[in-house]
């Protein structure tokens, strides 16, 4: 992906991210602002609440085959990417991982980063890929709940979920935006820096 022509040469934008990443600068830009938002929504500065979801992304065959696979549910060979929001579907943690990796094991990382890096979050909804041991996980290692949002079953075609619309706006944007989440690399992705936890 090429960079705006008004930007500096594209080693420099690298080298300025990289730098801003690995020192957390990233995430405390993302907090700040967030925080921002929800209180000009007259809302608390943290949030009480949050979404989970997953969404596959194709990748490229320069992708590494060890970090892509192939999601037989959505039919899409490359990454997925959980993300983690509030009900504005502001970001709270982002998790990449190979397309492969089924929702309820992609979705443990995501989880425990929001319980430690946003301790008032008490309850997130999620759709029913994540039922099952997932839901038990979040209630007794995590001591939060996860409620599983589920389909009317007359549902025919697309349906604005309950709840769960939020989240799926967040995916939307950083489509429309091509955000870098679409090519990063499995694991690394995330608003909390990666050298308080590994």
């Amino acid at each position: 992906m090429a960079s705006p022509k008004d930007f500096v040469p594209w080693p420099t934008v690298y080298w300025y991210f990289t730098w801003w990443h690995d020192d957390g600068a990233v995430e405390r830009i993302n907090d700040a602002l967030r925080s921002k938002v929800r209180e000009a929504d007259g809302r608390d500065a943290e949030p009480s609440a949050g979404l989970i979801d997953s969404q596959s992304v194709r990748t490229a065959d320069t992708v590494p085959a060890a970090t892509r696979g192939f999601d037989a549910g959505k039919k899409v060979k490359g990454r997925k990417r959980f993300i983690v929001t509030d009900t504005l579907g502001l970001l709270l943690a982002v998790h990449v991982v190979a397309g492969s990796v089924q929702d309820r094991d992609g979705a443990k990382r995501p989880l425990l980063w929001t319980r430690l890096d946003h301790p008032e979050v008490r309850k997130v909804w999620a759709d029913q890929g994540s039922a099952g041991r997932l839901v038990d996980g979040a209630t007794h290692i995590l001591g939060r709940e996860l409620e599983i949002v589920r389909k009317d079953p007359d549902q025919r075609g697309f349906q604005v979920q309950p709840k769960r619309w939020a989240v799926e706006r967040t995916f939307s944007w950083l489509t429309a935006h091509r955000s870098p989440l679409t090519g990063a690399s499995p694991g690394t992705t995330r608003p909390a820096s990666p050298t308080r936890r590994p």
